[in-house]
């Protein structure tokens, strides 16, 4: 696999953004810079990070596609669809973006009718539509998995993938989001095999990060850097080189240059990469 981290790190020009990340030991990582940016921006950047081995895992959207407000939601879209293209020019392994909700003010809330089949009829719409008005011939789209809309288990994302039909459309595995249950949490060794099985052939690219139980009487969970949880590390890095022994794979989550370096460093030395 190849692992990297989503912090641009704090950098001076798109040759020391790259030169960072390559010295640090990154192989992957995340496009600094979105479809906003002037083509020369967007060519130094592309061009530094071939120069330095890093290959664009993902080109983040990071919008609503299902926002209840039209004016908005058109906004989200054309976004989407710019980001996408732009993936595609550069040759990123996807574009990325969640399925987004129209039932509250949160874009990325839980709400029970998140799993209602008309949402997730319009999830498959909104992607079908996208993808067509991209239509990207080497990145793919991919909606990240999530714990409180779809997809939030690997079932549900086949099913997604299946319904969607489209050759660019690919899984983003954020294993830690699908964490929901007891067993998923207790047994998740189990839970990152039945993932790879179900999605085998479908996976474009992953997050990583770890997850632990709160001591409380309820059942509780709260994500956490790599190491500091339960997580079984060793098994989802083996089961992302089977996949794809290029497969991108990204530390995230995180909140300042330090503590990326820091736990980078240390899933490195602990997967012996």
């Amino acid at each position: 696999m190849r692992l990297g981290i989503s912090s641009a790190l704090s950098h001076t020009s798109p040759a020391h953004w790259a030169k960072q990340l390559k010295e640090l030991g990154c192989r992957s990582a995340v496009f600094p810079v979105n479809c906003n940016s002037d083509k020369d921006t967007i060519r130094a950047y592309s061009e530094a990070a071939k120069e330095n081995d890093l290959v664009i895992a993902e080109v983040g959207i990071w919008n609503n596609m299902l926002d209840a407000d039209p004016e908005k939601r058109k906004a989200n879209l054309d976004y989407a669809i710019r980001q996408i293209i732009l993936a595609d020019e550069i040759g990123a392994v996807c574009a990325v973006n969640i399925a987004g909700t129209p039932h509250g003010p949160r874009w990325d809330g839980g709400y029970r009718d998140n799993f209602s089949k008309e949402t997730f009829d319009m999830t498959v719409e909104t992607v079908q539509y996208v993808l067509k008005q991209a239509d990207p011939k080497r990145t793919h789209f991919s909606i990240e998995s999530m714990p409180w809309m779809i997809p939030s288990g690997p079932q549900e994302y086949l099913e997604l993938i299946e319904r969607i039909n489209h050759p660019q459309f690919s899984a983003h595995l954020d294993i830690v989001n699908m964490i929901t249950s007891p067993r998923r949490y207790f047994f998740n060794d189990e839970f990152l095999r039945e993932c790879f099985d179900l999605l085998k052939g479908k996976i474009c690219s992953c997050h990583l990060k770890d997850i632990r139980l709160k001591e409380e009487s309820t059942f509780q969970l709260e994500e956490c850097a790599v190491g500091e949880g339960t997580l079984d590390i060793e098994l989802l890095a083996q089961l992302c080189d089977e996949a794809n022994p290029e497969m991108p794979v990204l530390i995230e989550h995180l909140n300042t240059d330090e503590e990326y370096r820091k736990s980078f460093l240390y899933t490195k030395n602990r997967l012996g990469i």
